[in-house]
């Protein structure tokens, strides 16, 4: 009786540990489509996603044509939609905040830039930039 019962916990545990790795191989997959560089349609401004781990942070740098310090870069999953997060923390960029969503459709981050200097919300569009060697 006992074996039998260990046998079950066994398959639930061994259920849960597949289930919990399976999920994140998902959710890295859908992660790693934001790296590249994406510019925003209204002007110079860039964010370039170097790399994603499966916790969805983001190695981010942002250029207005400059370098802007990015105090927090984040992407999570809320239900099917792949979310966005960066936070800037620099001189004129006391924690503006970028939250956006992937459009696969479009191949697109849309969503909204809060200026906190100005304390101010803009919708905004980033589009892909193609690599140089295509």
């Amino acid at each position: 009786m006992l074996a039998g019962i260990a046998a079950v916990v066994g398959l639930v545990a061994l259920g849960a540990w597949w289930w919990n790795h399976s999920q994140a191989g998902g959710t890295l997959a859908a992660f790693q489509k934001l790296e590249g560089r994406w510019q925003r349609d209204d002007g110079g401004y860039i964010i370039d996603v170097s790399r994603v781990d499966a916790g969805g942070t983001l190695t981010a740098s942002y250029l207005n044509p400059r370098p802007i310090n990015v105090a927090k870069a984040q992407a999570s999953m809320l239900g099917q939609s792949l979310r966005v997060f960066i936070e800037l923390r620099d001189v004129n960029y006391p924690g503006s905040t970028y939250q956006l969503t992937y459009d696969p459709a479009d191949d697109r981050l849309k969503g909204s830039y809060f200026q906190a200097a100005l304390q101010e919300t803009y919708d905004v569009v980033f589009v892909r930039l193609k690599p140089a060697t295509e």
